[in-house]
């Protein structure tokens, strides 16, 4: 009777468990299933309309791709601070951004005498096709080519700068194409981390955007910009990039994830001294 009992416990014991595991396997099935809709909540994003007609010298282009036309801006540098070719910034933002939240913010890479470059993520705003980081390579290397055959841009020195996702974006395409710089802010080592927010183990990431791999292996100076509190990509991730990179150097800010940099004053400060001493601009005097 006792073992009629303990045979009786086990077996609920038993169903219990693989009810437990047949839920968490059809809710990994789901991640699966609608991790790019997490990973890229670009109908979440209302596109502004009008943005960046206010930006004094601000192009407007389109970059031909496999899946259609992404749009890209393109902010010349300043007209006094022009030269027969200058340097020049690609800039990835982060998951939930558009390119048009950003023109104000960066324009200061003008009066570095810095042309800076905008690029939209397939699927985004008003760019054709889906994002992935496949498609999302595609867009960056149409907007790398385009940028380094352009006149009066010397294509030697060219920045990557990714913000959030973005971090993951330019290192992907510094994995393709040479980089003068890198600078990360608020960036991940890698998606596959993260997935681990989700109860979900890291091989079921289809867009694993491996950073780390990549600082590892670059050779060129790298800015690394994190905020000591941030829950949404932690801090650690930041450090790690910069313990991994040959020339590394390490922001720390005093903010979460949205709220980074907590003061652009100190932001471009820090950024200007990276650039002067990577040899990206001149002395700073001459700035």
């Amino acid at each position: 009777m006792v073992e009629d009992k303990r045979g009786a416990n086990v077996y609920i014991v038993f169903r219990f468990a693989a009810g437990i595991l047949i839920l968490y396997l059809a809710y990994c099935g789901l991640l699966f299933l609608f991790q790019r809709q997490i990973l890229f909540p670009r109908y979440q994003i209302e596109t502004p309309s009008g943005m960046g007609g206010n930006i004094p010298g601000l192009e407007k282009m389109w970059l031909l791709t496999s899946f259609g036309r992404v749009e890209a801006w393109f902010l010349p540098p300043a007209p006094d601070q022009e030269t027969v070719a200058s340097p020049a910034v690609i800039f990835a933002h982060g998951n939930a951004e558009l390119i048009d939240f950003w023109p104000q913010e960066l324009e200061h890479f003008t009066s570095l005498g810095i042309g800076l470059l905008l690029v939209e993520y397939p699927g985004y705003g008003r760019s054709d096709g889906t994002p992935s980081q496949k498609s999302v390579t595609e867009a960056l290397l149409a907007a790398y080519d385009t940028l380094s055959a352009r006149k009066g841009v010397d294509a030697s020195r060219i920045v990557l700068f990714g913000r959030s996702l973005g971090g993951g974006a330019v290192c992907a395409l510094a994995e393709k194409r040479p980089a003068a710089a890198i600078i990360l802010m608020s960036a991940f080592t890698s998606v596959k981390p993260l997935a681990s927010k989700f109860l979900a183990p890291g091989f079921l990431v289809k867009d694993p955007f491996d950073s780390l791999a990549t600082i590892k292996s670059y050779t060129g100076p790298v800015l690394v910009m994190h905020g000591r509190h941030d829950t949404i990509i932690p801090y650690k991730h930041g450090v790690s990039l910069y313990r991994a990179a040959r020339r590394g150097e390490m922001i720390t800010y005093d903010c979460h994830h949205n709220d980074c940099p907590p003061s652009w004053v100190t932001f471009w400060q820090d950024v200007e001294s990276f650039l002067h001493n990577a040899g990206i601009v001149g002395d700073k005097e001459k700035i």
